[in-house]
Parts: C-alpha cells; sequence; structure tokens
C-alpha cells in the first residue's frame, strides 16, 4: 500500500465494548494509541499447520516480522466477516470459509512511534488452497505446526509480530478445541 493509501485510510474507534465513537485517519490513530477496531485471520491446512505470512519490509510497521495469515482493519459500515474475506484475497490471494473464533484487545508500543491498540475479530479457516500473495503486503508465507511456532515464537520473539505472541495462547486453545477435532 502506497503511502498515501495509508494517510487517506480511515479506522473505526471503538470503546472498550467495539462499540463505534467514531473514525479517525489510520496513522494518526496508530500514533496516538487509539483503540480501533481490526481483525485477525489464521487459516489452517489439512494437516494442522498454521499458514503464516511474512510482512514486506517496508510496511508502515513490523516490517519483515511473520505474523498470522493476515489481518487488518473493518471498512465503516463493512463487517467484520466481509472483511476478514476482503482481506484474505487482496494480501494473500486465496479464498476459504470463515468462521468466528472470539476478540481480544490489545496495546503494543511499536518502533517509530506507532502504537497498536486494537480490539481484534479473530476468524478461522482451513484450506489447503495455494496462496498467491499481494508482494507489496507480503514478503514470503510459510506452513508450521502449532508446537513448532510456539517453540520458534519462544526462541526467537523477536522476528513475530506483538499481535501474534500476545493472542497466541487464545490461538493455541482455539486450535485443541476446533481445529484438531475436524
Amino acid at each position: 500500500m502506497i503511502e498515501n493509501e495509508i494517510q487517506r485510510e480511515n479506522v473505526i474507534l471503538v470503546d472498550e465494548h467495539d462499540n463505534i465513537i467514531g473514525t479517525m485517519p489510520k496513522m494518526e490513530a496508530h500514533l496516538k494509541g487509539r483503540l480501533h477496531r481490526a481483525f485477525s485471520v489464521f487459516v489452517f491446512n489439512s494437516d494442522g499447520q498454521l499458514l503464516l505470512q511474512q510482512r514486506a519490509e517496508d510496511k508502515y510497521h513490523s516490517g519483515g516480522k511473520w505474523t498470522n495469515t493476515c489481518c487488518s482493519h473493518q471498512r465503516l459500515g463493512e463487517q467484520s466477516i466481509d472483511a476478514a474475506n476482503r482481506r484474505l484475497k487482496e494480501e494473500m490471494g486465496m479464498e476459504c470459509v470463515l468462521n468466528y473464533g472470539f476478540n481480544f484487545t490489545y496495546h503494543a508500543e511499536l518502533a517509530n512511534g506507532i502504537s497498536e491498540n486494537e480490539f481484534d475479530h479473530v476468524f478461522f479457516g482451513i484450506s489447503d488452497a495455494i496462496p498467491q500473495p499481494d508482494q507489496t503486503e507480503v514478503a514470503a508465507f510459510r506452513y508450521m505446526d502449532m508446537e513448532t511456532l510456539a517453540q520458534d515464537i519462544s526462541k526467537h520473539p523477536e522476528i513475530y509480530t506483538e499481535w501474534l505472541k500476545i493472542c497466541f495462547n487464545q490461538i493455541m486453545d482455539y486450535y485443541n478445541r476446533f481445529i484438531l477435532v475436524e
């Protein structure tokens, strides 16, 4: 995404109960640390491996770090499931049935004065489709089983995004309860 688009794009500001209280330009919200609505998508293959993406180096934050399949922000008037499907197609060039899992809030200070303060809606899917990622968004992708990922996050936390590390235990719980049984 080019810098002008980042400056023009708005995020949805919310309270601690996910009630909309306004909008704000995306970059401004991240610089001011304002709580805003977001979503994260976790797609597993039929072997139970999570599809990870490495964020493009020139992303406005967390460039080059490994993270979940995709994530972004809803647009005003857009349902979270629709935003998740839209962004999965835009970022990873794939589609699959997504199911709502849970939500969580987090606040993390990042480099360059940027702060992530998000009310995050989490979606899960299962697909063996081959990703066709947008190279302006995604530098690389790989599949990893959850035990190996847990060990790697523990050994090399600096190569993973803050939000992935923050929600990982909840992801693992969801995985153990729902993904393994399918």
